[in-house]
C-alpha cells in the first residue's frame, strides 16, 4: 500500500542565518530513508499525469517505484534512459509548474516530492558509483555544437550517444553556459556540473573553450571545415536595461555580469582578484529567479541592506516560490509595488541612491497580470550604493548577423520549428534560450533532445542518398 501522508518529506536545508554567509549549497539532499519513505507516496497511476509535465519525458513513476524498493541504480538507469542531466534538472527544475502540479496526490495535499527524489537518485549515483560513459563507435560524421548551456549538452550527449564525432564551441574559458556563470554555487555547486561535462568527454565530445561563434570561427567557416550539422544552443546573454537616467553610473551592474563575476569569476572566493565593488546597500530590479539570485549572492557578498524592487505585487513576480521564500528567510527586504525612475549620482560618477516611484495595480495587461501604473507624487529616495538591474535577457546578435539565411524573430531570439528545431538555414537547428529568450533550464534541455533527434533524422538520410 502506498504511503498516504498528505505532506512531502521537508528538504533539510542550512540555517538561513547560516547559509547567508556562505556559499555551500543551501538544500542538502534527503537521506536514503527518506528518499524511501517519499517515494512510496507515489500511486503509480496507470496513465501518469506527471510524465506527461516533463519536457524531456522521464518515466517517473518507473524510477520511482524503483527508489521505493531501495534499487537506486535501477532508477538512475530509467531516469537517463531520457534525461542526461538529473543532477542538474533535479535541483533548478521548477517541478511544481511541471511535473509535479500534474501529480494526483496534490490534489488532496502535496505532490509527490519528485525533483527531490530526482535530485537524491542523481546524488547517489555520483557518490557510490560516478561511472563514466563508454565512447561509441564512431560513425565518422562530424557534428559541431555552438554554446555548453544545458540545451546543448544535452543535445551533444544525445549525438555522441549515437556515434557521431560532437565537438562544443564555447565562448567563455569554462563549459556549462548559464549552469556555471548564473545559477550560484549555493543552488548548483560547480563541481556537478563539471561532471556532467566530464561525461560527455567520456563519450568522446571534443570541448573547445574561448571560442566566440560568429567571431572566432562562422557557422559558414564550420561547414567549410567539414561539419555537416549544427546546433546553436548559445542562449540568451544580452541583457536589458530600463533606459532611465543614471543606468551608466559606477555601481549600475546588469544582473548577467554581477553573477558572472561572482559565480564563473570566483568573486566569492578568496585567492581570487576579480574587481565587484563591495557594497553595504543594493538594490535589486526585477522579480524572476535570476533578481532572486542576484540578491541572495549580495547579501552574501556582505550587503548589509539587500533589496529587490519590483512594480508589481508578491502574486505576480515569476520568480520560484521557493526561491521567493528562501530569499526572505535570508534577511532580503522586498519592496513590491515600486519602480526605479533614476538612479542618483554622488557627484563622483558613482551611485548614491535611487529614486523610485509607489505603483497601484489596474486592469490586466497582454501577460494576464494587472497593469502597474505609478501613484503621482509617491516618489522616494532608496539610499543604495549598488544597484543591479534583472530585468531578463535576450540573445546575442553576432551569430545571426554573421549567418546569411539564419532568421530570427523581432526579439532576437532565431526562428525554429517546434518539433525538430531546424532553423530557416538547411543543416542548423537551434534551442534553448537562444530560440525562446530566457526560459528554464529543463525546457532547454527538451529542446536540445528534440534537436539530436531531429539532426540524426537529417544526416542518416542524407548519408543514406
Amino acid at each position: 500500500m502506498p504511503n498516504m501522508r498528505a505532506t512531502k518529506n521537508p528538504m533539510p536545508e542550512q540555517d538561513p542565518n547560516v547559509r547567508n554567509h556562505n556559499f555551500e549549497e543551501v538544500a542538502m539532499g534527503y537521506t536514503a530513508e527518506m528518499a524511501i519513505d517519499e517515494a512510496q507516496r507515489c500511486l503509480n497511476c496507470k496513465n501518469k499525469p506527471c510524465v506527461a509535465g516533463c519536457p524531456v519525458n522521464i518515466r517517473i513513476p518507473e524510477f520511482i517505484a524503483k527508489v521505493a524498493e531501495g534499487d537506486f541504480q535501477a532508477a538512475y538507469d530509467i531516469i537517463t534512459d531520457t534525461n542526461a542531466l538529473p543532477s542538474i534538472s533535479g535541483r533548478v527544475c521548477p517541478q511544481e509548474s511541471q511535473c509535479e502540479c500534474h501529480c494526483v496526490r496534490g490534489i488532496k495535499g502535496e505532490p509527490v516530492a519528485i525533483g527531490r527524489l530526482e535530485r537524491f537518485v542523481a546524488d547517489w549515483y555520483r557518490a557510490n558509483v560516478n561511472a563514466m560513459p563508454q565512447k561509441p563507435q564512431s560513425n565518422g560524421i562530424r557534428v559541431a555544437v555552438v554554446g555548453s548551456g544545458p540545451a546543448s549538452l544535452t543535445c551533444a550527449s544525445d549525438l555522441a550517444r549515437k556515434g557521431y564525432e560532437v565537438t562544443i564551441f564555447e565562448a567563455f574559458h569554462t563549459a556549462g553556459g548559464v549552469l556555471v556563470y548564473g545559477i550560484p554555487e549555493f543552488r548548483l555547486p560547480k563541481a556537478i556540473v563539471q561532471n556532467e561535462v566530464d561525461k560527455l568527454s567520456a563519450l568522446g565530445v571534443d570541448v573547445e573553450t574561448d571560442m566566440v561563434v560568429g567571431r572566432t570561427y562562422t557557422i559558414d567557416e564550420m561547414f567549410d571545415d567539414g561539419y555537416e550539422a549544427i546546433f546553436v544552443g548559445s542562449g540568451a546573454g544580452l541583457p536589458m536595461f530600463m533606459g532611465i537616467p543614471g543606468e551608466a553610473l559606477a555601481g549600475v551592474y546588469s544582473a548577467n555580469e554581477y553573477l558572472t563575476r561572482i559565480n564563473l569569476m570566483k568573486a566569492y572566493k578568496e585567492g581570487y582578484d576579480t574587481p565587484l565593488k563591495d557594497s553595504k546597500a543594493v538594490a535589486i530590479v526585477g522579480g524572476g529567479n535570476v533578481a532572486m539570485d542576484a540578491a541572495r549572492c549580495a547579501k552574501r557578498m556582505g550587503a548589509e541592506h539587500v533589496y529587490v524592487v519590483y512594480r508589481r505585487d508578491e502574486e505576480a513576480m515569476p520568480a520560484r516560490r521557493e526561491e521567493i521564500h528562501h530569499a526572505k528567510e535570508e534577511g532580503i527586504e522586498f519592496l513590491f509595488l515600486n519602480n526605479p525612475v533614476k538612479v542618483l549620482d554622488d557627484g563622483h560618477g558613482k551611485v548614491r541612491g535611487m529614486e523610485c516611484i509607489k505603483m497601484e495595480l489596474g486592469e490586466p495587461d497582454a501577460s494576464g497580470r494587472r497593469r502597474p501604473i505609478e501613484v503621482p507624487g509617491s516618489e522616494f529616495e532608496l539610499e543604495v550604493d549598488t544597484v543591479v538591474m534583472s530585468l531578463g535577457t535576450s540573445p546575442n546578435p553576432l551569430i545571426r548577423s554573421t549567418t546569411p539565411g539564419l532568421d530570427a524573430n523581432r526579439k532576437g531570439c532565431l526562428v525554429a520549428d517546434e518539433e525538430t528545431m531546424a532553423t530557416s538555414r538547411e543543416g542548423v537547428y537551434a534551442g534553448g534560450d537562444a530560440v525562446t529568450g530566457a526560459a528554464t533550464v529543463i525546457l532547454a534541455m527538451g529542446a536540445g533532445k528534440k534537436a539530436a533527434a531531429a539532426m540524426d533524422d537529417y544526416l542518416q538520410k542524407k548519408h543514406a542518398n
